[in-house]
């Protein structure tokens, strides 16, 4: 049977993630070593970058010798955490802004860092996040190329000055969440309409964009609508969305070597690999399963 240069690379990964996981020395338990009763459940957002980490997160703790269950496109957050937080998900990937909204409603702009230490800080008992990646998918206002030139529109406040009226699109959920309706009239003054779109900011947003069936958007930053020429996303003078890094939320159920695991993924996660594997999902309509196993085979090195 003839093997492949993605499968050698894959199998290289993962055997250095198993290495990982049990290198330590000494009795396997005091190692780190998995232990054969216990069940890591990831989960992940019925959305398709999501879904993708999540994968990688599975297939790395799996070839490191964990027994792994999925619980993949439960939906959103309003959905999954309440499942988070009763324990029955074991790893999730989070995004690092919007989660601190969450558990602190209030929390103020700041650097990434901050935000993340804030986070950090916010996490209830039994949870915990591990290391941030530079991967971002950022929550930004997109509005088209035709409407920005149209009324000199480059910032969300510019949108006060808009003389026809705005309708914003998104997941119905939005409407209420601290970056819809009620928090762009108060942190920028601007009256906006709500209409829901439930694709996660996909083609169908879009399509309502383009065919001015709304004026406004949410569209995740790394997102491959986001790579054409007829979309545009305002600028956030006042920090109105906070830093949005990809980041694991963890239970206390991930010993110390899967922690090490994950957080090597993290940190070899850039955020060009994460339009990447959108492009990549969104062009070949691959499976999770396949980008991830490419994305784990072409970071071998780096997961060593």
């Amino acid at each position: 049977m003839k093997t492949t240069t993605r499968t050698l690379g894959t199998i290289a990964a993962l055997s250095s993630l198993a290495l990982l996981a049990g290198c330590s020395g000494g009795d396997p338990l005091e190692s780190g070593a998995p232990s054969a009763s216990e069940t890591i459940v990831v989960g992940s957002q019925d959305y398709y970058s999501n879904e993708i980490i999540a994968e990688i997160y599975a297939q790395a703790l799996e070839g490191a010798g964990y027994d792994v269950q999925r619980d993949f496109r439960i939906g959103q957050r309003e959905a999954y955490l309440p499942e988070i937080e009763a324990g029955r998900i074991d790893l999730f990937p989070e995004y690092t802004g919007p989660l601190l909204l969450v558990w602190e409603p209030e929390a103020s702009p700041g650097t990434a860092d901050e935000v993340y230490d804030a986070l950090a800080a916010a996490v209830p008992d039994g949870l915990r996040v591990l290391d941030q990646s530079d991967a971002s998918d950022q929550d930004s206002y997109v509005v088209t190329r035709e409407f920005a030139e149209e009324y000199g529109v480059t910032t969300i406040a510019d949108l006060a000055t808009v003389p026809v009226p705005i309708t914003l699109g998104g997941n119905s959920e939005g409407e209420n969440r601290p970056i819809g309706p009620a928090g762009l009239k108060s942190t920028y003054g601007v009256d906006v309409s709500f209409t829901p779109i439930e694709d996660g900011g996909g083609p169908l947003t879009v399509k309502a964009l383009l065919d001015d069936q709304v004026q406004l958007a949410v569209i995740y930053t790394a997102s491959p609508s986001m790579a054409g020429e007829d979309l545009v996303a305002l600028e956030d003078p006042d920090g109105f969305m906070l830093a949005s890094h990809v980041v694991p939320l963890a239970s206390d159920k991930l010993d110390g070597a899967a922690a090490d695991i994950i957080d090597k993924i993290s940190a070899a996660m850039s955020a060009a690999d994460l339009v990447a594997l959108n492009t990549e999902s969104v062009q070949t309509q691959a499976p999770a399963a396949t980008i991830a196993e490419e994305w784990l085979a072409s970071r071998a090195d780096d997961l060593r």
